[in-house]
């Protein structure tokens, strides 16, 4: 009689519980261990004017189908929500902007509504409009977002509308950022088409086809209650499928056993034996657990860097923003000079979040607001204390908003090298990596810092974990 596996997975993140998940009702023993307070990672909330607000990431990408199967699968369809109609903007050139129509991730495919929008001066839009006479720009390897889309189109395009959308994404520079990891949709484009203007509108005219003729699918979703509810169902059906998950329980070592599998030892759990191991923990911890049974792949995952970030949220009165402001938020071109990439009406945007503030203050009209702060290069921002950094952002959004009083309540949460940047060559390197744990016993890499960062690629990345050893035990 066969006996079933048994699998560690390092790390309590999304991308871990979604593997112990997986891996429990595939039938396999899981003991999961966190180092930790908590499990979810930046999944979070926390209550700001008394109503429960994200303090991570607030939505799932919702063309991506893997967040909300998982949400269905665990029961949670009633509780899903998309965003309320309204425009997000960009801070260009000393105000709020609409983004031009036809745009791929900052990459413009329509010249008429980028000349209309403002966000470029003059010069920089007929720059742009060079990229239909320009000859063809090689691109061989991976290369620089930057240095790419700077040839076609010039350093406006890549500053102010490139830059911001990558800067709320990875918290990254696009001189460093991969073509082909960090923009997929753009990078078959720049390899087949001479014109990367044209070749963006082909590409919107593809995926407008592909929608059909109905009216589009919301591009975002999240839950009643913020995403911490699927952190929580998660955890309860993981832990209803036999599997144990341990918090504050951080991996100090881990080596192949003599015969097979392999040996942990954690603080508060002792030695761990299992026949498999699923790493969901960030690049750097992987790397240093991996330096003495598999150092090939330990040197790979730890050339992969972080950037930090934090997030500032705020209570304010609706009375305090001009009544024309709204839609769901803007974000910010780092020529501006503002200390905030990013700001998000979280209650405007959400209609479940106002109904909670007009249940919990009835007749007070209340706004929620998360400002996000911190790019790769940007330490020396961050370094500032909590009051300082509220008080950035708050100056921030006087200027952006013309905001007049003060918040009644605020919150900083800050995400220590929270998100892992996909420099050039960044796939290679997590093939790299891969390929030299093959010789290992079973071990499965999972999580943000190798196939993309979003919560539906985080949900794949360890489904597909879960899969490969349960096969591999099977």
């Amino acid at each position: 009689m066969q006996t079933r596996p048994h699998v560690a997975v390092v790390g309590g993140g999304l991308s871990g519980l979604t593997a112990a998940y997986r891996l429990a009702r595939g039938g396999a023993g899981v003991t999961l261990l966190e180092a930790g307070e908590r499990t979810g990672g930046k999944l979070e909330s926390s209550p700001v004017a008394g109503v429960p607000v994200d303090a991570g990431a607030e939505s799932v990408l919702a063309r991506r189908p893997e967040a909300l199967r998982l949400i269905s699968e665990l029961g949670l369809d009633d509780l899903v929500e998309h965003p309320a109609p309204g425009p997000a903007r960009i801070y260009s050139r000393g105000r709020l902007r609409a983004f031009p129509a036809g745009q791929v991730m900052g990459v413009p495919g329509d010249l008429r509504a980028l000349a209309r929008s403002g966000v470029l001066s003059w010069g920089g839009t007929l720059r742009a409009a060079l990229d239909l006479v320009l000859p063809r720009t090689p691109v061989g390897g991976d290369v620089p977002i930057g240095a790419y889309i700077t040839a076609r189109m010039g350093s406006e395009v890549v500053d102010r509308l490139v830059e911001p959308m990558l800067g709320g994404v990875y918290a990254g520079r696009t001189e460093r950022l991969s073509l082909d990891s960090a923009l997929p949709q753009i990078a078959p484009v720049a390899r087949t088409e001479r014109s990367l203007v044209r070749g963006v509108a082909a590409l919107k005219r593809r995926q407008a086809a592909a929608a059909g003729d109905g009216p589009p699918a919301p591009v975002f979703a999240t839950l009643r209650g913020g995403l911490a509810v699927l952190v929580d169902a998660l955890t309860e059906q993981a832990e209803k499928h036999g599997a144990d998950l341990r918090t504050r329980t951080p991996v100090r070592e881990l080596r192949p056993a003599p015969e097979s599998g392999w040996v942990l030892d954690a603080d508060g759990a002792g030695r761990v034996a299992a026949d498999a191991v699923v790493l969901a923990c960030p690049a750097p911890a992987a790397s240093r657990l991996l330096s003495g049974a598999a150092p090939e792949a330990a040197r790979e995952l730890g050339g992969i860097d972080y950037a930090s970030m934090a997030i500032t949220t705020f209570a304010f009165r609706a009375a305090d923003f001009p009544p024309e402001l709204n839609g769901s938020g803007f974000l910010v071109s780092p020529r501006e000079g503002l200390t905030i990439k990013a700001a998000t009406f979280s209650s405007l945007k959400w209609p479940w979040l106002k109904e909670e503030l007009d249940r919990e203050h009835p007749g007070r009209d209340l706004v929620i607001v998360r400002c996000s702060v911190g790019r790769a290069g940007e330490e020396r921002v961050l370094e500032r204390g909590d009051g300082e950094l509220a008080e950035a952002a708050l100056a921030d959004l006087r200027t952006v908003c013309g905001l007049r009083g003060e918040p009644l309540e605020r919150r900083v949460t800050r995400w220590e090298g929270g998100l892992p940047q996909y420099d050039t060559g960044h796939a290679a390197r997590v093939r790299r990596a891969r390929a030299a744990l093959a010789a290992a016993p079973p071990l499965a890499l999972c999580g943000a810092a190798y196939d993309g960062v979003g919560i539906p690629t985080c949900i794949a990345s360890a489904s597909g974990a879960a899969e490969e050893l349960l096969t591999a035990g099977g």
